[in-house]
């Protein structure tokens, strides 16, 4: 271990991918809010890169700050954000016996305040083990958590969190020796890593609470179709389904809002456009690819909804369709090969964009509060229907009755 950084009590990490034209700023507001709020205690920098070939790692360590800095990266060849979270943890481990907590903000941020450091790291110092934001985002940003991670959590699991994976979060020492105690699959050193730490915090009863941030503007992910999305959903799938004993019998409740920190209003979001003519021919190319998997899976009704859909060029996924399909998906993930549960994951994809759509032609004209109303009563319906998971059990074991009774 290097001496000079022996001691260290808390650890603020950015994890990056080229990120050398932004780095410097997150560096600069992390230095001023550590300075400022935790000058008692012996603080570390680390940026967990992924081997940049624009210098990050240079912007990095040559941005001027009061606070000691530390450059980490995978070898050539390795990417990942989960990776690079590896590597964080790691680090930290080696320092768990001084270490009292640490935060980890994304490298792209442009909204980022020193406050942001306190009110994330403040709540772990105080006996919390996982602190997650609450920001004011776009209903175009963030879709992924908006249709499926957000309601599933609520729905499935009791947990009203607003934000599962939102990029900025503070960590106990505890909750780190947690996480590398599980097993991490290629999709959770990917960018499965924020669904899988957030689960496995709820799974090992870690004391959560959220943290209003204000506003997130960053280099926002629209709706596409590009590795995240499987990334995420199948660590969301595989976690969710290795732990259904923990969360099949519960009730459906009312969650209860977790405890809160932070700012309490949070500003309008960042503006974004969307070109949905673009996410149309894309979602109708994976829609056609998928088709066939789809009449298998789905109801009658689901399917033939879906033929017309895709046949008349008018998306209409309302929200009880689309708790229903998404909950068929799981279920026929659950039930399948290796093989089939790759295509039941891009299968999902098209259905994912059309629900974005419907949601976006709904709600284009809302202002940031209704549209977070709307984004709960879809949560809402999660909860309500799941009993239609339930009977999809149900069904499966009266199918499996009536075969062996006629064998």
């Amino acid at each position: 271990m290097n001496k000079s950084i022996a001691g260290v009590e808390f650890i603020v990490g950015i994890p990056s991918l080229m990120e050398a034209d932004t780095i410097s700023f997150v560096t600069k507001k992390v230095d001023q809010g550590l300075t400022k709020y935790f000058s008692d205690l012996k603080c570390l920098i680390v940026n967990v890169d992924n081997n940049s070939r624009d210098d990050t790692k240079g912007a990095f360590l040559s941005t001027k700050t009061k606070t000691q800095k530390h450059y980490i990266s995978t070898p050539e060849g390795v990417k990942g954000k989960g990776n690079n979270f590896l590597n964080l943890y790691k680090f930290a481990k080696n320092h768990i016996k001084t270490l009292k907590g640490g935060v980890v903000i994304d490298a792209d941020l442009r909204s980022i305040t020193p406050e942001w450091i306190k009110y994330l790291g403040e709540p772990i110092l105080k006996g919390y083990d996982y602190t997650l934001p609450l920001y004011s985002r776009h209903q175009f940003d963030g879709t992924i958590t908006n249709h499926i991670c957000y309601p599933i959590f609520y729905g499935l699991l009791g947990e009203d969190i607003r934000q599962p994976i939102g990029g900025e979060f503070g960590f106990s020492p505890s909750l780190i020796k947690h996480w590398l105690n599980q097993k991490w699959n290629s999709s959770a050193k990917q960018y499965g890593v924020d669904i899988f730490m957030t689960l496995h915090a709820i799974f090992g009863n870690f004391r959560i609470c959220e943290v209003g941030l204000g506003a997130k503007i960053h280099k926002a992910s629209a709706p596409k179709l590009g590795p995240m999305f499987t990334q995420v959903i199948t660590t969301l799938f595989e976690i969710l389904l290795s732990q259904e004993p923990c969360w099949i019998n519960i009730p459906v409740i009312k969650p209860k809002n977790k405890e809160r920190f932070g700012l309490e209003k949070l500003e309008q979001p960042q503006e974004l456009k969307i070109d949905m003519l673009e996410l149309k021919e894309k979602l109708r190319k994976e829609y056609f690819l998928r088709q066939k998997l789809l009449k298998r899976i789905l109801s009658d009704y689901a399917s033939s909804s879906l033929i017309k859909m895709f046949e008349q060029d008018i998306y209409n996924i309302d929200i009880l369709m689309w708790t229903q399909l998404v909950y068929q998906l799981l279920f026929s993930y659950k039930n399948g090969s290796q093989h089939v549960r790759k295509d039941i994951i891009e299968a999902l994809k098209p259905l994912y964009f059309t629900r974005s759509v419907t949601f976006n032609y709904q709600t284009w004209r809302y202002n940031a509060k209704y549209v977070e109303e709307a984004i709960l009563e879809q949560a809402k319906a999660f909860a309500a229907q799941k009993p239609y998971y339930l009977g999809l059990h149900v069904n499966e074991l009266k199918k499996k009755a009536a075969e062996c009774k006629a064998d």
